[in-house]
């Protein structure tokens, strides 16, 4: 992945911060919860298609967009703030060079393969 997707993807981060700001949560809440979305990898003990499924469906930023959206126009904070934590973290994954899986293999991803 080249440096301007790098950076597109850290703009991201950053405005997920900027999302975040707007909840009743302690910044430090942010940081825990910000590696929940990996629990999706939790898949890929059954094999590597359920592992692709559920870890894109933790990573996959049009969801995390619905959920952000959902919770904002219902005015259900946690629901906001679960879309505010998928969002931030498939944007950080991103900017490591994670990607959504591939049913293949977890290395196997829209970026690119991983080494």
């Amino acid at each position: 992945m080249n440096t301007l997707l790098k950076l597109e993807e850290l703009a991201l981060f950053c405005f997920s911060i900027a999302l975040f700001i707007h909840t009743e949560y302690a910044w430090w809440v942010f940081l825990i919860f910000l590696f929940i979305p990996d629990i999706g990898m939790l898949g890929y003990l059954i094999n590597p298609k359920i592992g692709a499924l559920t870890y894109n469906l933790f990573h996959h930023k049009g969801i995390a967009l619905i959920i952000i959206t959902l919770g904002f126009i219902w005015q259900i904070n946690e629901l906001y703030f679960a879309g505010v934590i998928l969002f931030a973290h498939s944007s950080l994954d991103r900017i490591f060079g994670f990607g959504l899986k591939h049913f293949d293999s977890f290395k196997n991803t829209h970026l690119g393969k991983l080494p």
